[in-house]
């Protein structure tokens, strides 16, 4: 049987996206999230970037690059909306790209002391199904924002914060570190994709 590509498997039907994680496994989430979010530093959640980076650009490369476009429906790993399980490798590279920018635009937001005027929203950072080889080298670059961001300031704990749809309001070190544990949650769901291409 032929692996499943984007034009031979049918769209499945999937909650809307947006519609978030099952509650008990929500309130599980906001536990671990903020256990770790406690025993991070800056130079944990630089590290943790810089790794996931790097074990995502080493995925997407030793995928080939005729099936990086093709989309699979895969088990819903724990922390990922039931929307986004029918994506592609370049769909989930694109997502992070988007979520980056996103936790870029908030640190920097918070760090001149204003809250974002957009309601954070996980319905708002779907990608584009249709993303080509760019979404790869604009990756590259939202790491490096991500990376850079805030590395001035005194510091990223910051009294003005912003509400995130899962894990509540905010300050610029929590933004900053949801954009560490976000890269290795779609590291991992990248991962699946390829393990069911095969």
């Amino acid at each position: 049987m032929p692996a499943p590509t984007q034009s031979t498997q049918p769209a499945p039907v999937l909650a809307a996206p947006g519609a978030g994680l099952p509650p008990v496994e929500l309130a599980i989430a906001r536990v671990l999230f903020a256990w770790k979010r406690r025993s991070a530093t800056p130079a944990s959640i630089a590290a943790l970037i810089a790794d996931e980076r790097r074990r995502i650009e080493a995925a997407v490369a030793a995928c080939p690059t005729s099936r990086r476009a093709d989309r699979v429906l895969i088990p819903r790993p724990r922390g990922l909306e039931d929307s986004s399980r029918f994506w592609s490798v370049l769909m989930t590279v694109d997502h992070l790209r988007i979520v980056n920018g996103t936790v870029v635009k908030a640190v920097a937001e918070l760090l001149a002391g204003r809250v974002p005027s957009r309601t954070a929203s996980t319905a708002n950072v779907k990608p584009s199904a249709g993303v080509g080889e760019e979404a790869i080298a604009e990756f590259r670059a939202s790491c490096d924002q991500l990376l850079a961001v805030g590395n001035a300031a005194p510091t990223l704990r910051t009294a003005v914060r912003y509400a995130h749809p899962w894990f509540g309001r905010l300050d610029a070190f929590g933004w900053k570190f949801l954009g560490a544990y976000h890269l290795g949650l779609h590291r991992r769901q990248i991962e699946t994709i390829m393990a069911h291409l095969k």
